[in-house]
């Protein structure tokens, strides 16, 4: 079965959905990382209780991807409508 020799509008949609999901879920663990341990360090320094609900972190990685879903879409469906070649040519 030989290969393809272009990647299709789906295949080219794809590719740019996933590169922002994973850099938006990327951005979202590191910021759940930073502010799980501020609150440590704040709550040790003050002596208050601390707890970093596994919900809340739940809700802040899947916010962080959903908007990496929302604000990806469109870049990557004009991306898909693009002709390659044409784009390589003018880079």
């Amino acid at each position: 079965m030989p290969l393809p020799t272009s990647a299709g509008r789906d295949n080219i949609l794809q590719q740019f959905l996933i590169e922002s999901v994973v850099l938006a879920g990327s951005g979202g663990l590191a910021g759940i990382g930073v502010g799980a341990a501020a609150a440590l360090v704040l709550g040790r320094a003050n002596r208050w209780p601390v707890l970093v609900s596994p919900g809340a972190v739940l809700l802040a990685l899947t916010f962080s991807a959903g908007v990496g879903i929302f604000f990806g879409f469109y870049p990557a469906w004009r991306a898909s409508r693009l002709n390659p070649i044409e784009c390589l040519r003018h880079e």
